[in-house]
C-alpha cells in the first residue's frame, strides 16, 4: 500500500509493524511477514541511520521503536495508522495483538 511512496515493500512492513506494536526485533518482524531476514535487518538499519528508528539491546537482542526526536515522527505515525486500517483483518488482527509472555502451564486456550 506505501510500498511506492517508502521504496520498498519491506521498509512498509517494518514500520507497520512497529507502529502497531511500538517496539520489536528483525527476527520478529520477518518471522511476522514470512519473508527473508537479510532485508528485514537493511531497512532496520537504513531507518536507524537516517534518524526514524532507535535501537536498543535487550539482552542480546536489538529492538527498534521509533526515535522521538524524529521531526517529521507525528505525521508519518498518523500516515502509518491510517494505512493500517487498510489491511487485511487476518494481517491487522494478528499485528495488533501483542503477547510477550509465555501462556501459563495448564491455561485453555
Amino acid at each position: 500500500m506505501l510500498e511506492t511512496i517508502l521504496g520498498s515493500m519491506n521498509c512498509e512492513r517494518v514500520l507497520i509493524f512497529l507502529i502497531a506494536r511500538d517496539e520489536g526485533y528483525a527476527r520478529e518482524i520477518a518471522g511476522f511477514f514470512k519473508s527473508s531476514l537479510g532485508p528485514i535487518q537493511k531497512q532496520l538499519e537504513k531507518l536507524e541511520a537516517g534518524g526514524v528508528l532507535y535501537s536498543r539491546l535487550a539482552g542480546r537482542t536489538r529492538l527498534y521503536g521509533f526515535n522521538p526526536r524524529y521531526p517529521f515522527l507525528q505525521e508519518l505515525k498518523t500516515l502509518l495508522e491510517k494505512a493500517l486500517t487498510f489491511y487485511p483483518e487476518e494481517i491487522r488482527n494478528p499485528l495488533l495483538m501483542v503477547r510477550r509472555r509465555p501462556r501459563r502451564t495448564g491455561k485453555s486456550l
